[in-house]
């Protein structure tokens, strides 16, 4: 099995993150949400952050929104010439690059906090009830397949 380095080469498509408890799954899907995001793949409103339990949701909603908050106060420090303190190997990456890159990393973390109610993170039975709420209308009786005989 390979080691995963969080500050490595990012995962193209569906990522699936399996590790026992205890072993910093929940720091590691905050760091990879920040990177997404901060890197311009995709925006925080299109991913799918799914985990079990209510609890856990909520804990994985505040750990990535801090995630995201921690990398934005770095860059705007780091963008007025500021200290920006201690930073881990992801922000230590994110932010080696030239300064018009720092600043458009900046806008899509700033942007991603301002719309975090708007992310999808969720119990698997959170995403399913989501899912046929927002498709609900196409299994209406209105939209089902009707036979006639002429």
């Amino acid at each position: 099995m390979d080691v995963f380095d969080l500050a490595g080469p990012l995962p193209r498509g569906t990522a699936l993150l399996e590790a026992s408890a205890g072993t910093g799954k929940t720091f590691a899907i905050g760091a990879l949400v920040t990177r997404y995001v901060a890197e311009g793949v995709v925006p925080l409103d299109q991913m799918l952050v799914v985990t079990f339990g209510r609890a856990a949701t909520q804990e994985l909603r505040d750990r990535v929104r801090g995630a995201l908050l921690r990398a934005e106060r770095t860059f705007a420090a780091a963008l007025a010439g500021r200290d920006t303190g201690p930073v881990d190997a992801v922000l230590a990456a994110l932010l080696d690059v030239d300064d018009a890159e720092r600043a458009a990393r900046h806008r899509r973390l700033s942007d991603a906090l301002a719309s975090f109610d708007h992310a999808t993170i969720a119990t698997i039975h959170q995403f399913c009830q989501l899912v046929l709420r927002s498709w609900a209308w196409q299994a209406t009786p209105s939209r089902a397949p009707s036979w006639s005989s002429r």
